[in-house]
């Protein structure tokens, strides 16, 4: 794997096998001493444009658990701010001797731009990129979906007749574009729910259905229910009436909650607007899995790492 760019672009079978590994990366946090001397030597520099607490902090303890060195780069307080261009950025980097680049950056298309440029010969990943796409949080989503279904033995096992719904602002989420991609790859069926206005105009490429009943999802009884948080910061126009419409029409209450299936699993990609998208009950009960999700990410993460720097095997990983 040469960068890690986009989820559409995953074939099932590099899917699966980086989920695998990511097992492999898990059972290593079990152990006594949580860290492999894979990536000796090798230097990841985290290069984020945008705020970030989970994915940062959840790419640097992967790196750092295969042994990597880790330079951390934030846009605000640095030649960034003082006008520096992305290639110069990028330029720098490369004098350094950067092995692979973490990127989240506001503009959509910003890593596949670094990576196909040759301003920088690393590997990129992409953090989330404007409203593109947020890869490593689909196969983080995908992973915990597949433990919760069949456990210690999810090797090698797909999605094939997941149901799996999607709740709210779709329009500027770049976690439901990986998600939709990578779920429709492992074989899970996907709708996605919203009001309206928070749905793209052109869905006609995307492999799922879409309604814009809460309701008559939650009856419909998926496998999974994820909830998407409402990125205000994104937002330049009035997208529904006020916060207490939204919550009443498209948010997991209580209410609902008792209504979904006893199996049916609750995601939240993070940060949650508790009392907005998802209720605190839905949030903290049995059937959630947000704080899954957050220990989860950086077995998924150390697994991409080690597959794009290691040039080795999956048997290198379990030592």
């Amino acid at each position: 794997m040469r960068h890690l760019l986009s989820t559409k672009t995953l074939s099932r079978d590099d899917a699966i096998l980086l989920l695998d590994v990511a097992e492999d990366m898990a059972d290593v946090q079990e152990r006594e001493v949580r860290k492999l001397p894979t990536l000796r030597g090798k230097t990841v520099v985290n290069l984020f444009f945008e705020d970030s607490t989970r994915t940062r902090i959840s790419f640097e303890a992967a790196a750092k658990r295969l042994s990597a060195d880790v330079i951390n780069f934030s846009a605000k307080g640095s030649s960034v701010s003082k006008g520096e261009s992305l290639k110069d950025t990028a330029q720098t980097l490369a004098a350094m001797g950067a092995d692979a680049v973490v990127v989240r950056h506001h503009a959509s298309g910003a890593p596949q731009t670094l990576a196909t440029s040759g301003w920088i010969d690393a590997g990129i990943i992409n953090a989330g990129d404007g409203t593109h796409e947020h890869p490593t949080q689909a196969l983080l989503d995908a992973f915990t979906i597949r433990r919760r279904l069949h456990g210690a033995a999810s090797r090698g096992h797909d999605l094939d007749g997941v149901t799996v719904t999607i709740v709210g602002d779709i329009l500027h989420s770049r976690v439901a574009r990986s998600n939709v991609w990578l779920l429709e790859t492992l074989g899970a069926t996907v709708t996605l729910i919203a009001p309206p206005t928070l749905l793209p105009v052109d869905l006609s490429g995307w492999p799922a259905t879409i309604g814009f009943d809460l309701d008559a999802a939650i009856d419909a009884g998926p496998d999974v229910i994820m909830m998407l948080r409402i990125q205000a910061e994104r937002m330049n126009a009035a997208f529904f009436p006020n916060t207490r419409e939204y919550s009443r029409r498209w948010g997991l209450d209580d209410e609902r909650l008792a209504r979904l299936g006893t199996a049916s699993i609750v995601m939240h990609p993070g940060p949650m607007n508790r009392g907005l998208e998802i209720s605190a009950a839905a949030a903290d009960s049995p059937r959630s899995t947000v704080r899954e999700q957050v220990a989860n990410g950086v077995s998924v993460r150390m697994a991409a790492l080690y597959l794009l720097l290691s040039g080795g095997d999956r048997e290198d990983a379990e030592r």
